[in-house]
């Protein structure tokens, strides 16, 4: 009876730690409005999962097992996959080498380049700033970043990919004598410099049209750097990795990460070479693995991580001026049907690295794909959406199964 009595005490002072705690983050919030950190307790109870009956959820993990076995297993993908319904992961698995002239293979903890998937990193970062009422989402980009030479351009046009500017690395590729040192991997200043030196035109005035570019979001980069007064590594683990508790995310550092990373392989094994562009982030350059992103999902539903007005703004297309359901939020993809539905996503190319990201609020369905060998069977992991019904999407066969 003791011990039974000891226990007792022991999970009462436990739970009045825990009480303690969410008070004092709950009091510290209260006295700094305008902090600049994600409340990292509360995000996660803010998520209210739906039922599924057990033969549905037995169905969705039969049907992504064989999508697994037809895609990756036979497809010789190297990379980690992870499913997850109504806030729970139904299937995970990891396949393939993080290094092979180290021997290292690729497991749950270990960081993969997730390619364009970190813009949605990027934007959330700069709608917490947009939150904190430290910026503004039509604020000119020329009054945070001296030397911008486009009058024209908001927050809001870089984030939905309508300022019209051209993508830096097809402008430095044209000109590299010209512009840029090939011994040196350009930096996001370098950019900016670059633009405005050399007079950069953009493809069209802003808002006049949709034009997906990698140079939005490096610019972006500098706006975090400039209003938090942080490099944006240390500002997107402040703001973002360490409050949702992603232990494996990183933003890569050329000098200090370029030896120690997984790396990227050609489809024939071959391994990709660093180039001028590896400095450069905001658009890429982020570093994950299925689990952190899961946690970026679960915290996407919770109004504490973002408030619903900014949600309602980043989530909804801004692309209008060609009829499809092809659109582009803040920093987010999205299909756009007649009968109301939304699909919200990313992929990601970058080198060898192809990636998923699915986040299907409809149907609390997600999914994650990164690879780090070329391989456009990860690409099919995006129509397991189609297993839901609610979209018409074909899912993936083994017929159309392409080797790399």
């Amino acid at each position: 009876m003791k011990y039974i009595g000891l226990i007792l005490t022991s999970a009462i002072l436990t739970l009045t730690s825990c009480s303690k705690e969410s008070e004092k983050v709950i009091e510290t919030r209260k006295k700094d409005p305008f902090a600049l950190r994600y409340d990292s307790l509360d995000w996660r109870a803010d998520f209210k999962p739906k039922k599924s009956k057990p033969e549905e959820i037995n169905q969705y993990k039969n049907q992504v097992a064989k999508f697994y076995k037809d895609f990756w297993v036979d497809g010789k993908v190297s990379g980690g996959f992870l499913v997850a319904k109504n806030g729970e992961i139904i299937f995970e698995q990891y396949q393939g080498m993080a290094d092979l002239r180290h021997n290292r293979e690729i497991k749950q903890n270990t960081p993969i380049h997730i390619a364009s998937i970190s813009k949605v990193f990027t934007s959330m970062a700069i709608l917490k700033l947009v939150e904190k009422k430290k910026i503004k989402l039509d604020q000119k980009v020329n009054t945070i970043l001296e030397g911008f030479p486009y009058d024209d351009i908001t927050i809001r046009n870089l984030l939905n990919h309508r300022s019209g500017l051209p993508n830096y690395a097809n402008v430095l590729w044209n000109g590299r004598k010209a512009m840029m040192d090939r011994e040196k991997p350009i930096s996001n200043q370098d950019v900016l410099n670059i633009f405005a030196e050399h007079n950069v035109k953009q493809i069209r005035p802003a808002d006049k049209g949709f034009y997906y570019s990698n140079t939005n979001f490096a610019f972006l980069a500098l706006v975090i750097e400039k209003i938090t007064k942080m490099p944006y590594p240390k500002a997107m683990k402040y703001m973002v990795f360490d409050p949702l508790e992603m232990e494996n995310t990183f933003v890569f550092e050329y000098d200090r990460d370029k030896d120690t990373v997984a790396r990227s392989y050609k489809y024939n094994g071959y391994e990709w070479a660093w180039d001028d562009f590896d400095r450069t982030y905001g658009d890429k350059n982020i570093y994950s693995t299925p689990r952190d992103l899961f946690k970026l999902d679960i915290a996407m539903y919770s109004d504490d991580f973002l408030p619903r007005k900014i949600k309602k703004e980043a989530f909804k297309g801004y692309s209008y001026e060609q009829k499809g359901y092809k659109n582009y939020g803040l920093g987010m993809r999205m299909l756009e049907y007649d009968n109301g539905k939304k699909l919200l996503y990313h992929n990601g190319w970058w080198h060898g690295n192809n990636t998923v990201f699915v986040h299907d609020v409809n149907n609390q369905f997600t999914v994650i794909a990164l690879g780090n060998k070329q391989n456009k069977n990860i690409y099919a992991a995006f129509r397991l959406a189609g297993l839901t019904g609610t979209y018409p999407m074909k899912v993936p066969s083994k017929d159309s199964l392409r080797i790399r």
